[in-house]
């Protein structure tokens, strides 16, 4: 007999998550990117979504993860964690442990905000470069008609 319970909060749902990937697989196959692997991580950072292209090496899935894990985890995006701690690679080697290696401190990470600038989500990609699985992201949090932002005071949408 099914029971009566309380319904979990959700501020980023399955559909905002497969519209992300489905926009951001858009942007890779429009430049002409490599297979990537995309992950959707709610606040609490849970998997959402997330989708392996064909051809994509097995790894990326982690690694698109822990950026994801990152940007969520510190609340700017993996790549600015990287750059302001590239003189700190004990504090970087630190997270990681703590994360249980669920941290990738290299752009691809980007984090999903509500309109009062919280996070709510992140997003990561692993496939191309660096700097193309942050855009692809972006592109994808776009689509989605969601709010992105790769630090308080930087570029955000």
């Amino acid at each position: 007999m099914a029971m009566n319970i309380f319904m979990c909060s959700v501020q980023l749902s399955r559909e905002q998550a497969r519209a992300i990937l489905d926009g951001a697989r858009a942007q890779a196959r429009k430049v002409g990117l490599p297979p990537l692997t995309l992950v959707v991580l709610d606040g609490g950072g849970h998997l959402v979504a997330a989708e392996r292209e064909d051809g994509c090496a097995p790894l990326r899935f982690p690694v698109a993860q822990g950026k994801a894990h990152a940007a969520l985890g510190m609340g700017i995006a993996s790549g600015i964690i990287g750059e302001r701690n590239i003189e700190r690679p004990a504090f970087l080697a630190s997270v990681a442990a703590a994360s249980k290696g669920h941290f990738v401190p290299v752009a691809g990470g980007v984090p999903i905000l509500d309109g009062e600038q919280c996070v709510i989500g992140a997003v990561g990609v692993s496939g191309a470069s660096s700097e193309e699985d942050q855009q692809v992201a972006i592109a994808g949090i776009k689509a989605a008609d969601l709010h992105w932002g790769l630090a308080p005071g930087g570029e955000e949408h």
